[in-house]
């Protein structure tokens, strides 16, 4: 009789084993399986959440099959504790393991509406746009420009207290004091800073947060150039006709401001670096409108005669060699130009028409695409006149 019950509680034991295996693989297929996500969303993380409401909110939204299921995969992975306050886009068809991975990395907030504060030569613009989970490019809420009336569309977010993620753009080749002027319109900005000094500032996009001290801003600014102009500089070309860190900075100012066309900034800085070495003249016009206006702000007319005749420490037509300081605030690309020029002969160039502009390595050549570009003018003022 004993023999027989033990072997029934033997089968009995092997049957209970075999069973919880089938429903440990049969867990492990599910928590491995894609999710039954068909479409990205976004998905918020309160602060202080528990793995419970978490996990519930994610199987609500439909973003996992089952909460429990998911509560267990997370503790098996001893990731119970890992959770990171913010919103999250969850990708159609994310299995368990890639949900846990995303909404316990942390890092910035990914909400769907974004509002850009843009610094441009033109003045500051605001850009408020929605993005769509699983969509790359978002969607046009509103563009205004600061001082004119908000649009509706924006105030309704605002009104409604609507999470958003806030940004500082800041366009290359603006001066310092245009960056500063240019942020004094940002109203969900706080405090004043003075005016650093110019070329140290990088041009970027910055995350920022409501009720951010411009000061703050302006730093990462200067951090980040700093960080920037010595990568650079440590890289640099042999035989190169600065000396210094400050001497790259103020050359890579000058390309900026000559030319907006990318593929250009390497040659356009070849023949500064040619003339350098030759020992001719830079001849640059940004440098004398720097000069005239102390760079606040644009010139909006063109250089006189005898603006281009006056000796100035910024007139690069009467001077040898670098002005004093850089003229803007220059992209990390023109940088790595100015360190990095293209190997060329060229010591001309001239506006081609198209935006972009034609080198030359003579000046008999460059006399031939100077009256190139003469005619050139010339037909687009009869095409107005018409």
């Amino acid at each position: 009789m004993w023999k027989h019950i033990a072997a029934n509680a033997l089968t009995l034991g092997v049957v209970l084993i075999a069973c919880a295996a089938a429903i440990v693989q049969i867990g492990t297929s599910r928590w491995a399986a894609p999710g039954p996500l068909s479409d990205a969303v976004f998905f918020e993380v309160p602060r202080g959440a528990s793995l419970r409401a978490v996990s519930d909110a994610l199987e609500a939204q439909g973003v996992v099959s089952s909460a429990s299921l998911f509560r267990v995969g997370t503790g098996y992975v001893d990731r119970d504790d890992d959770l990171k306050f913010g919103t999250y886009e969850i990708p159609a068809g994310a299995s368990m393991p890639e949900v846990l991975d995303i909404v316990t990395a942390g890092g910035p907030s990914v909400y769907p509406f974004s509002v850009t504060y843009v610094l441009r030569a033109q003045g500051p613009e605001v850009r408020v746009r929605e993005r769509q989970p699983g969509r790359p490019d978002p969607v046009e809420i509103a563009t205004y420009t600061p001082g004119e009336a908000v649009p509706e569309a924006f105030t309704d977010l605002l009104d409604r207290d609507i999470p958003m993620t806030w940004r500082i753009a800041v366009a290359p080749g603006l001066t310092s004091w245009e960056i500063v002027e240019g942020l004094k319109g940002a109203d969900f900005l706080e405090g004043e800073v003075s005016v650093p000094a110019e070329g140290t500032l990088a041009p970027d996009t910055y995350e920022v947060a409501q009720g951010a001290d411009v000061a703050d801003l302006i730093e990462r600014m200067r951090v980040r150039q700093e960080a920037i102009l010595a990568d650079a500089w440590a890289s640099r070309a042999p035989g190169l006709p600065i000396a210094s860190p400050e001497e790259a900075l103020i050359l890579a100012s000058i390309v900026e401001k000559e030319t907006g066309v990318p593929e250009e900034r390497r040659m356009v800085a070849a023949v500064f670096t040619n003339r350098l070495q030759q020992g001719m003249r830079l001849q640059t016009d940004p440098t004398v409108i720097y000069g005239i206006t102390n760079g606040q702000g644009a010139l909006g007319r063109g250089i006189y005669q005898s603006e281009l005749d006056r000796v100035t420490p910024y007139n690069t037509y009467r001077i040898d060699g670098l002005p004093p300081t850089p003229i803007a605030n220059p992209s990390a690309e023109a940088i790595r130009a100015a360190v990095d020029p293209a190997e060329t002969g060229f010591v001309f160039f001239v506006a081609d028409g198209t935006g972009g502009h034609a080198f030359a390595e003579t000046l008999a050549e460059h006399n031939q695409n100077v009256a190139e570009w003469r005619a050139i003018e010339a037909a687009r003022g009869a095409v107005s006149d018409q």
